[in-house]
């Protein structure tokens, strides 16, 4: 379980997160459980006789692996030498650095996850399969065991997608989240702290949570969550699944009456993605922005003068990204998003959740104020690549980055034609290799690197597993790397 050990984050965050309607199998809705009058005690005893046999306990391995780690020693040039590199030795010589495998141990951790269709696909947190060798799945009151595979995961949006060979399991029903209210009653349901098949009960706290830049427009709760809850089910009343337990905020890594749940606006898209693509479909609106409110209090806590913007509502926007969607649709910093495709915004938390229903290339109509007069536009969503194509699953994920084409004030300063810029390195072989974000990628394996199919051509092509990269630094030098795609 994640644990959320700093105060409630700044409001200015990048929206890269897109999602899209889907299809998740389903199950048939289940009767409506009896509405208790205002004021009056609700039973949850059906909504926990629902869910329960949808939950499962996920068990995941790391197994013990050989790695070549570098630690340093700075008397060892010294030593080896007796006159300490005074010759050159010590500095034409490694200083003190070497390289060594090690064993690291065996590990395993714990779970939850919740069964979406009778045909074995079970959704959990990405942090719950992450790096797992093994995957041990365990039905309700233990009467099953089955191995699994992990069809899809995403980092970001923290979800999975895994699959067990059985049928005529007990799938859940998917409730919309969008119907969700503050105040309703709901059930985390899942395995915490080791305790199998327990239920907690508490309120939707808040709804469209910023949770800065991974997870977000979170459903909250005050149902208690705690560590082994990761990937089991938030239902309501009736049973029916609203959200995916995914973290929680306390500085004890103990609950303490804020738990975020993902909401299955958002789980049915990634289910979906990943069902069709093998990776989750992320669209970049291409702004930096905060709630209205909270930059007209910035403004003032540092007795700067406000503008006035005509609203209090909305998202003010403090930077528009070089060719991104919002720039391409003709926005500027300083203008105030106030609608999606008629739809009103008031915080970035609805802005992202809005977008739930989008890829990159949909198109969606964006209500903006400018000097206080309304204008309107419509945008094409881009992915992380810059472009408005679906990213497909492929080889080149395992190199752990994130490019884009250079922009055309990069190939002035730099003098360059063509590139591709590493805008964040996650992971993987690229991470192992050293090459730093802001790194221009123009040549691999003797190839010009002018798009993302470049790459993930030159990745599906290379010779012996192996990458020579060429490229330039953000400060000009020119540089390379090596990058291993296999184990050594």
């Amino acid at each position: 379980m994640k644990r959320m050990v700093k105060n409630l984050l700044p409001a200015l965050y990048l929206m890269v997160v897109a999602f899209s309607a889907a299809s998740c199998n389903k199950t048939q809705a289940a009767p409506a459980a009896a509405s208790a009058p205002a004021g009056q005690p609700v039973d949850l005893t059906y909504a926990a006789e629902k869910s329960l046999p949808s939950v499962v306990y996920i068990k995941s391995v790391i197994n013990s692996k050989t790695q070549t780690v570098e630690y340093s020693d700075p008397f060892e040039d010294f030593f080896s030498d007796p006159f300490g590199g005074f010759f050159g030795r010590g500095q034409g010589g490694n200083n003190g650095t070497r390289k060594r495998q090690v064993q690291t141990p065996k590990r395993a951790a714990a779970g939850s996850g919740v069964i979406i269709s009778a045909d074995g696909y079970i959704v959990t947190n990405n942090h719950v399969v992450d790096g797992a060798d093994e995957l041990t799945v365990t039905l309700n009151e233990n009467s099953k065991e089955y191995s699994a595979r992990i069809i899809g995961a995403d980092k970001t949006t923290d979800l999975a997608l895994i699959k067990i060979d059985a049928k005529d399991l007990p799938a859940i029903t998917i409730a919309n989240s969008d119907d969700v209210k503050v105040g309703e009653w709901v059930l985390a349901v899942g395995n915490p702290l080791g305790l199998n098949n327990t239920v907690t009960a508490g309120i939707v706290s808040a709804k469209a949570r910023s949770m800065g830049q991974g997870v977000s427009s979170m459903i909250q709760t005050d149902a208690a969550i705690n560590q082994g809850n990761s990937g089991g089910a938030l239902v309501n009343t009736r049973g029916e699944l609203i959200g995916i337990n995914a973290m929680i905020y306390s500085q004890t890594g103990s609950n303490i009456g804020y738990g975020f749940a993902i909401p299955t606006s958002i789980v049915n898209k990634a289910v979906d993605d990943f069902k069709k693509y093998g990776s989750y479909q992320r669209a970049m609106i291409g702004i930096q922005g905060m709630d209205v409110k909270n930059y007209v209090d910035a403004m003032k806590d540092q007795d700067k003068d406000v503008q006035d913007f005509g609203t209090m509502e909305g998202i003010y926007i403090d930077k528009v990204v070089e060719d991104g969607a919002a720039a391409d649709a003709g926005l500027q910093e300083g203008d105030v998003l106030t609608h999606i495709d008629g739809q009103k915004v008031k915080q970035f938390g609805e802005l992202q959740a809005i977008i739930a229903q989008k890829r990159p290339g949909d198109k969606v109509k964006i209500t903006y104020l400018r000097n206080k007069k309304e204008k309107t536009t419509t945008l094409t969503l881009k992915n992380e690549q810059g472009n408005t194509k679906v990213v497909k699953n492929a080889d080149v994920d395992v190199l752990g980055i994130d490019v884009r084409p250079v922009t055309d004030s990069q190939k002035k300063q730099l003098e360059i034609s063509y590139g591709l810029e590493v805008l964040k390195v996650s992971g993987g072989k690229m991470k192992e290799a050293g090459v730093p974000r802001g790194f221009i990628i123009q040549v691999v394996n003797d190839q010009p690197m002018r798009s993302f199919d470049d790459l993930q051509q030159a990745v599906k092509d290379a010779q012996d597993q192996m990458l020579v990269i060429k490229g330039i630094f953000p400060t000009g030098k020119r540089g390379g790397f090596v990058v291993y795609l296999q184990n050594e």
